[in-house]
């Protein structure tokens, strides 16, 4: 297959494929090469979402027993940490009383598939996580290997047994040297996900600049907050809002749950997974927009933070000079500066601001969580706060 691509904001980019189907190519050249005896160096793979691949094998080592070799991650025009990673699978023959420690894997428990007289045993090895938080997609102490990587991986593996008329245990061990250090610059450590890498996936492709895997690690946070037992859950949109929690809240970073700019999505996925009430913090350079009934914050998406401003200025005494000179303003904090130049203006207009706030926030949340918030600018610490912003931060701190 050529390179696929997608338009977004007017730019051609290039789709890649996850690190679930570079796994699966690779299990599917050692089975191969350990049952079939040829080096095999290009495997041709159909994804979940129906687009065939033809991958490059590399780094091949044929043994008697044991065949490992890799595919590539290639990210297409997407930022992901992990592109460029090589994903090694190592395919060896075992023995159905075999466990992990009795052929050299780490003790992190393996996942199996039976079929007639095949048995696949598959874990992870070398910069592969292991799961230590319940809410995720694999089980406590097993390989952050999730299912749909897992069924590609067996499928490929099962049709090479059925080529070759194998009956008997193949073990399976995913690895990917390098992802330990990339690993840092994922959401992995907070979701529980620790030494290394998720072998991710549900379509095999990667979309470039998509908003899918965001919102599943936002709704994945939420989850596990939930199952731990925190009936309110503190959202921030960003790092300002993680260190005013820290500095000025006094509310640890492992409670606070990063929505980015879905705002409107992470409340109807803490509706979803059962969260009592959200307590959103963030900056006004944000959270101003909701004023306006803007639920994605991303400028892309909508702006309006001097139209909140400059209309709330003219409801409550603003000249035109001093409401277009606010319209032409750039950062939020330079409209609150022109607000300042009229006493007690800047409060009143606030006070207004947080009302409506308060209404679009009750309105999304449709009366099925409690929903406040406090909104913040550096420069001028908390700007307003909903109604029952300090009861729901007092019921929070009490919990922690």
């Amino acid at each position: 297959m050529g390179d696929s691509y997608i338009y977004k904001n007017q730019k051609k980019l290039r789709w890649g494929y996850t690190t679930g189907t570079c796994a699966a190519a690779a299990s599917l050249a050692a089975a191969v090469m350990l049952l079939g005896r040829n080096r095999t160096e290009q495997v041709s793979v159909e994804t979940p979402k129906g687009i065939r691949l033809d991958l490059e094998v590399e780094d091949i080592s044929m043994g008697q027993r044991a065949v490992s070799c890799g595919v590539r991650k290639d990210a297409g025009d997407d930022p992901d940490v992990t592109d460029g990673l090589v994903v090694y699978s190592r395919v060896s023959f075992g023995r159905e009383e075999d466990g992990p420690d009795d052929v050299g894997k780490h003790a992190g428990g393996y996942y199996e598939h039976k079929n007639n007289d095949i048995c696949l045993k598959l874990t992870g090895g070398v910069g592969v996580g292991r799961v230590t938080k319940e809410g995720l997609s694999c089980e406590v102490g097993k390989s952050a290997i999730n299912p749909v990587p897992r069924q590609m991986i067996f499928r490929q593996v099962e049709d090479i047994c059925a080529r070759y008329r194998y009956r008997g245990v193949l073990w399976i061990e995913i690895s990917v040297p390098g992802a330990l250090e990339v690993s840092g610059r994922t959401f992995n450590s907070k979701l529980g996900i620790l030494g290394g890498i998720s072998i991710l996936g549900t379509s095999g492709m990667v979309e470039p600049m998509s908003e899918t895997a965001l919102l599943e690690t936002i709704r994945l946070e939420l989850r596990q907050n939930v199952l731990a037992g925190h009936c309110r859950l503190v959202v921030t949109p960003g790092n300002y809002g993680e260190a005013f929690l820290r500095d000025h809240l006094k509310i640890g970073l492992e409670q606070a749950v990063k929505c980015s700019n879905f705002i409107g999505n992470t409340i109807d996925m803490a509706v979803e997974e059962g969260a009592g009430g959200i307590l959103l913090v963030g900056h006004g350079g944000k959270l101003i927009k909701l004023a306006a009934g803007i639920m994605n914050t991303h400028s892309s998406a909508a702006d309006g933070r001097m139209e909140v401003l400059a209309a709330y200025g003219a409801a409550c005494g603003a000249d035109s000079c001093l409401v277009n000179r606010i319209l032409e303003a750039i950062t939020v904090d330079e409209g609150l500066r022109l607000l300042e130049t009229r006493e007690g203006l800047r409060d009143q207009v606030m006070e207004r601001v947080m009302e409506r706030i308060e209404g679009h926030l009750k309105g999304r949340a449709a009366g099925r969580l409690e929903i406040e918030a406090v909104v913040f600018t550096n420069e001028r610490g908390i700007l307003g706060a909903t109604s029952g912003a300090a009861v729901m931060l007092e019921r929070i701190a009490d919990n922690l």
